[in-house]
């Protein structure tokens, strides 16, 4: 039997599956994508009945005792596999700005934790790339990865400081034509998301507080195709465990 939204044949892999809950969406029905921090967390947001995940590259750190960008690749990975292997639904991963690794050996690290897809940041050392030369590199990630994996490319403008939503858009046709699968202008105010969709293609990533702000069928309807929240919801973990523990010394 042929599925209509890839059109293959038989089960779909793990990044099929992935890909496939990115097209066709309402407006009012943006993908939502938590983001566990390690296995257990992972195990929870699964069986809460998400279709997909989308590992924080902070709240890994924090997990496992670094300052967010501060964890070696090797950690990172290894923390992506823990998560990868213990739910059976398609985990996205986070490894930030590729860690200095040629495309190939990127990829090849990607694919070997089992995640089906990867978050990469256009900013290193919170200084924005080329934008020409980053749509190199995440071409040559394209053409490493084939139809393997799905590439969620990045904006860091408007956290850099460039709030001019044009800016954001121009990268993102870049990307786009790179390869890219879908775009993430992180820390864009609400305000400009119906401009930055309309200049966009394809799916949009938008960034959420949990329990904060628009919801995700409102963020959906201004323009998201999909929804994550960063280290959100391993903070608000956090501070839940903070009082219950003031309350065990209480």
């Amino acid at each position: 039997m042929t599925d209509r939204t890839t059109g293959t044949t038989g089960p779909l892999t793990g990044v099929e599956r992935f890909r496939a809950l990115h097209h066709g969406r309402l407006p009012e029905d943006p993908l939502v994508l938590p983001g566990p921090w390690d296995a257990a967390s992972a195990r929870v947001l699964a069986e809460a009945g998400f279709p997909a995940l989308a590992t924080p590259s902070a709240g890994v750190a924090a997990s496992l005792g670094y300052a967010d960008g501060a964890t070696p690749a090797d950690e990172m990975f290894a923390a992506v596999a823990r998560i990868a292997r213990a739910v059976d639904v398609p985990v996205s991963a986070d490894v930030e700005d590729g860690y200095g690794l040629a495309p190939k050996e990127l990829v090849e690290r990607l694919l070997e934790t089992g995640a089906v897809g990867c978050n990469l940041e256009d900013s290193t050392g919170g200084v924005l790339k080329d934008p020409r030369e980053h749509a190199a590199w995440l071409s040559e990630v394209r053409a490493a990865a084939g139809d393997r994996l799905f590439v969620n490319a990045r904006i860091d403008t408007f956290l850099r400081g460039v709030g001019d939503p044009e800016a954001a858009v121009e990268r993102a046709a870049l990307y786009v034509a790179a390869g890219a699968d879908c775009v993430y202008p992180i820390g864009a105010p609400v305000g400009v998301l119906p401009l930055l969709r309309s200049g966009v293609r394809g799916p949009m990533n938008v960034h959420a507080l949990p329990g904060e702000g628009p919801s995700p069928a409102e963020l959906g309807g201004l323009g998201a195709t999909r929804i994550t929240f960063g280290p959100g919801l391993q903070r608000r973990a956090e501070r839940a465990l903070r009082e219950i523990a003031a309350g065990l010394t209480g």
